[in-house]
């Protein structure tokens, strides 16, 4: 580390203070902290540091440069670092950036909903072909998102034929109870983050 000009913290959030403990960083290295939940300010006291401090959200598509990594404060080292990965996405505030950091809490959310939907086809007797349906199913989803011009209502509405199966699904599955309690779920994770 004394001869790296960044450093990037990812350990747990509940272990980062006794991970970190008698970690020293000079002041002229940037510490990028991929910690969920654990501010800047926080993050100083335990470092002891007045090094430049930047949070950041990379997604798992990093790998494959295409993440769109939130980041808080815009920071020239990070920006870069992050464009070369996908996209640098800077956030001026930090509660901004916690709620970028719970929207990112729903990603196995979403995997969970699809193995649901694959157990649930199994059980009515297709388990071999289930899963692949369904990935194939929602990788196509996954290319429509690609359409920025259409916002994500727009496409649901042109994804669903009036009364047919996606809408009775929707209404009856999804309704205004299930979205609020999605959105109470989302109150509380942010919540805990900020």
């Amino acid at each position: 580390m004394n001869h790296s000009d960044v450093v990037i913290i990812a350990v747990r959030p509940l272990d980062h203070a006794e991970a970190l403990a008698g970690l020293r960083i000079d002041g002229d290295r940037v510490v990028i902290s991929l910690i969920a939940g654990v501010g800047i300010d926080g993050l100083r006291r335990t470092l002891g540091t007045d090094a430049p401090l930047v949070r950041a959200i990379p997604l798992p598509t990093v790998r494959e440069r295409r993440s769109v990594t939130v980041i808080h404060p815009s920071h020239p080292v990070a920006d870069a670092l992050f464009g070369r990965l996908g996209e640098a996405l800077p956030v001026a505030d930090e509660a901004d950036f916690s709620v970028f950091s719970a929207l990112t809490g729903t990603l196995t959310t979403h995997y969970r909903y699809l193995a649901t939907l694959t157990a649930w086809a199994s059980r009515q007797g297709i388990p071999e072909d289930a899963d692949r349906y369904v990935r194939s199913l929602f990788e196509g989803v996954g290319r429509s998102l690609g359409d920025s011009t259409r916002s994500l209502d727009q496409l649901a509405r042109d994804h669903e034929t009036p009364n047919g199966s996606n809408e009775r699904l929707r209404t009856t599955w999804f309704d205004a109870a299930n979205s609020e309690a999605l959105s109470r779920a989302l109150d509380a994770l942010l919540a805990h983050l900020g």
